[in-house]
């Protein structure tokens, strides 16, 4: 295990359920499903064990083989997961006590016993606190420790999960899906989502930029599709995100994800634009 671990504390806001729609999203993965070692690594997991835990139980639904590594700069952070877990294998919380869940300290680097490579990194809030020009280096060190075929998804979500945003990013470093997922119910406009983009965009939501454009025809559609609303929130973005696909965004996908308040495109439909 690396003496120093690559990066910075996260700044810890773990809260039960946050992670969910992002859970949800690594158990759908090919990633995932198809790899010959299930074990998917929640990086920077915060002040509480909780999201690996979640993490693990939903993966088991998928894969009973499946196994989840929670890494933290922090030494106490570890400290209080190992702790938490102890109580999750005595039967003292709602999660199944055999889930096959550890804590380690741990960085970009990602280290793990035996030279294993995990099948999935999950990094979500790990960047916020980065300079956008960092973005791609931390990429590239993490995607270096995945399995083939493996995936690193790198993003941001809200406080309570309602909200969220991610890129897939391939062994080799390079992004190449982006995706936002929504809570519909209540939802005022999709391009809420802008206080949630990865570093890698957060600060590209400005005209001139694809991500930019997106959000702007994206809010527009979901209001031309509002008198759908009486069919329930579900349908009006099924609409909104259907009208995109016609005018020549490249969603990916089907009604399955979309459902879900998933967004998917292609990386190159919202990457950076050069000299910007």
């Amino acid at each position: 295990m690396a003496s120093s671990p690559l990066g910075r504390p996260t700044r810890g806001t773990t809260g039960t359920n946050r992670l969910r729609r992002n859970d949800r999203w690594i158990a759908a993965s090919d990633a995932f499903r198809t790899a010959a070692d299930p074990l998917v690594v929640d990086l920077g997991y915060g002040a509480s064990g909780v999201t690996a835990f979640e993490l693990a139980a939903r993966l088991r639904r998928v894969r009973a083989d499946a196994e989840v590594r929670g890494l933290e700069i922090d030494p106490a952070r570890v400290a209080l997961a190992t702790a938490q877990l102890e109580e999750v294998r005595a039967g003292r919380t709602p999660f199944p006590p055999d889930l096959v869940v550890s804590f380690a300290r741990g960085g970009f680097e990602v280290p793990l016993p035996g030279g294993r490579r995990p099948a999935v990194i999950r990094a979500m809030n790990v960047l916020r606190q980065y300079d956008e020009a960092d973005v791609a280096d931390a990429w590239r060190t993490m995607a270096a420790r995945l399995a083939p075929g493996g995936l690193l998804v790198e993003g941001t979500c809200d406080e309570i999960g309602r909200v969220a945003s991610w890129v897939d990013v391939e062994a080799d470093g390079m992004p190449v899906r982006f995706t936002l997922s929504l809570r519909l119910a209540g939802l005022e406009r999709p391009s809420i989502v802008a206080e949630r983009l990865p570093k890698a965009l957060i600060h590209r939501n400005v005209p001139g930029e694809r991500i930019h454009s997106l959000l702007v025809d994206l809010d527009r559609e979901w209001e031309r599709a509002a008198a759908l609303s009486a069919f329930g929130a579900t349908q009006r973005f099924l609409a909104a995100v259907a009208a995109l696909k016609t005018i020549g965004w490249p969603v990916l996908g089907g009604n399955g994800r979309w459902r879900l308040g998933e967004l998917t495109l292609p990386w190159s439909a919202v990457a950076p634009q050069p000299g910007h």
